[in-house]
């Protein structure tokens, strides 16, 4: 009898081609300054605000980095119902027929303070996935983690450092931080990316159109985006374990 496979086994993708990012060809300054290796740490382009072009340079700063595909579309099944799939389908109708068009939507993090979202369109699935996921490394953000739940206090990057909200359209999500043990409350696809993110206990809470995936992702990538634009006091970055990015090993 054949075993069936676990689904985010079938949703996973390997995040860097090592031999591809070998015979990488820099087309910007900014990939030609890391295939030289005058800049070796990402948190130098992250702070300094300068824009991504190209994946590659997020291949070669970040490593372990893990891909997530987020089920936001839904195929079609017996008299009219489906289930949810990773690709979503339209139809455009011309003369000479339906062209149809696929999107993916891609999350990438290496589960210790980076994370990104993309989406990516084509005519054809593999084209869109390949997208999805280049658009996402391009848009990688680090984030602020720490304890910030008076019920645990342990100073261990495990949690949010404070309370944040995110939104977009009519839908707004809202981050707490959570004592060590909690896990992620928080929807299935949000936990994908907060995983990745490296956050690994928070509660949460949504309300609006939560039924729209890819508005739910887009308000939980701002929060997670406003956790590195809110200044935080020097005392409380002791107290609470806040680190900015990967955390920070003592020697």
């Amino acid at each position: 009898m054949m075993k069936k496979q676990k689904g985010p086994m079938q949703r996973t993708e390997q995040a860097v081609d090592t031999a591809a990012l070998e015979s990488w060809k820099p087309v910007t300054d900014l990939g030609r300054a890391v295939k030289a290796k005058e800049i070796k740490d990402i948190d130098e382009i992250l702070d300094s605000g300068r824009k991504i072009l190209e994946s590659e340079v997020v291949d070669s700063l970040v490593p372990g980095l893990q891909v997530e595909f987020i089920e936001f579309g839904q195929s079609h099944g017996k008299f009219g119902g489906g289930k949810r799939s990773m690709w979503r389908q339209t139809q455009k109708k011309t003369k000479e027929g339906n062209k149809p068009k696929f999107s993916a939507m891609a999350a990438v993090g290496n589960k210790d303070g980076y994370v990104g979202i993309g989406i990516g369109k084509s005519k054809e699935t593999m084209p869109a996935r390949q997208k999805s996921v280049r658009n996402a490394k391009k848009g990688l953000i680090k984030i602020k983690r720490g304890c910030g739940s008076w019920e645990c206090g342990c100073a261990e990057p495990h949690t949010i450092p404070y309370k944040i909200v995110g939104s977009c359209g009519s839908l707004v999500v809202t981050l707490m931080p959570a004592p060590k043990g909690t896990g992620l409350v928080a929807n299935k696809h949000m936990k994908t990316v907060l995983a990745l993110a490296g956050i690994k206990d928070v509660y949460s809470k949504s309300r609006g159109k939560t039924a729209t995936t890819i508005n739910m992702m887009a308000a939980l990538f701002k929060a997670l985006k406003n956790l590195s634009e809110v200044k935080v006091k020097e005392d409380y970055v002791k107290l609470g374990g806040v680190c900015d990015g990967r955390a920070k090993k003592e020697e």
